[in-house]
């Protein structure tokens, strides 16, 4: 059999060329990230890897109006009250917010919001990076007075007037918003991404007009804000380089666990450096360790273990002293514990 030749290389797939303006993030960077569930799974990563941030304090939201109307309230300070929500269900609901803020009391859903919000404000003064992703340009407006709602909570459709957005109205909701914040922080980066799950109750079609004008209107804000918005193709990787449903769920429409990991790697090869790599690595393997259920919980064997991780924990933050190790030093601690007679 005759060799391959060496110049010969077949292309199976799509490569994305990953963005070279992403900011680079550390452990020392403020970081906020609200939008879809691509948020949250990036952003429970970070918080895994012990950096600094906060995410989706509103819970998922999908449309960019009522993303940028939740930071607008963060930036003013709202406050929420009783006469915010409204009762569904037996339920007490913020039309602003997921149904994880609902209660059976109205003072116990306030109480929650308010607490959140007031968490997400802490970390707002000291921003570094922003990162907001867009699930639908398809909104859902209160027939009664016209605004847009986070979350429908089961109300009836007829409730809502659905519609979709337009590039121009997410742009011009956007940009008084950011030219204030740069104002203030002008070292501030926002990286702006579109969630790759596909709303497949709009139809094939509208899903993709839908994420035709987020792509269009992240580029406008990009074009606007040269060198503080920036843009990281999730879409891109799902639709070109893992278009395979092996990628996606059972139901076909959200990322598989893999699909996330590799989604998560390449957002490490574009926003870390190689200390911050390493390092956050370093923070999931101790995380990882201690997720792992053993095999024999009470044998010297696993005792060594957890010393070994207390260890690794202090030398770290000897070299880090503001990586926050205290959740998983009182979890040594107690499975330590439990070793003395």
């Amino acid at each position: 059999m005759e060799p391959i030749a060496n110049s010969f290389f077949m292309e199976l797939y799509t490569p994305v060329i990953l963005p070279s303006d992403l900011p680079q993030l550390t452990h020392r960077d403020q970081t906020l990230l609200m939008g879809s569930c691509f948020a949250t799974h990036i952003g429970t990563r970070l918080k895994e890897a012990k950096f600094t941030c906060d995410v989706n304090p509103y819970g998922v939201l999908y449309n960019p109006l009522s993303i940028v109307t939740a930071l607008e309230e963060i930036d003013a300070g709202k406050e929420y009250a009783e006469t915010d929500l409204y009762q569904h269900r037996f339920l007490w609901h913020s039309p602003m917010h997921h149904s994880d803020f609902s209660a059976s009391t109205a003072s116990e859903t306030v109480d929650h919001i308010n607490r959140r919000l007031r968490q997400a404000r802490r970390l707002w003064e000291m921003l570094d990076v922003l990162m907001l992703t867009w699930g639908s340009a398809y909104v859902y407006r209160n027939r009664s007075d016209g605004r847009i709602v986070g979350n429908c909570h089961k109300l009836p459709e007829s409730t809502f007037l659905r519609g979709r957005l337009s590039v121009s109205e997410i742009v011009d909701a956007y940009r008084p918003l950011l030219t204030r914040l740069l104002t203030r922080r002008p070292s501030l980066k926002v990286t702006l991404t579109v969630s790759p799950i596909r709303h497949l109750r709009d139809g094939l079609h509208a899903n993709q007009l839908s994420k035709a004008t987020l792509l269009l209107a992240a580029d406008e804000l990009q074009k606007q804000f040269a060198g503080h918005v920036c843009y990281f193709p999730a879409y891109e990787l799902l639709m070109d380089e893992l278009r395979d449903y092996r990628f996606y769920a059972d139901d076909l429409t959200h990322p598989s666990a893999m699909a996330v990991e590799y989604v998560w790697e390449c957002w490490q090869k574009a926003c870390f450096t190689s200390e911050t790599r390493l390092l956050a690595n370093e923070c999931l393997h101790i995380n990882r360790g201690l997720e792992h259920k053993p095999f024999r919980p009470q044998s010297e064997e696993y005792k060594r273990f957890l010393e070994q991780i207390v260890l690794k924990i202090d030398q770290l933050n000897e070299k880090y002293p503001y990586l926050d190790f205290e959740k998983e030093r009182e979890l040594c601690r107690t499975r330590l514990n439990a070793f003395v007679k």
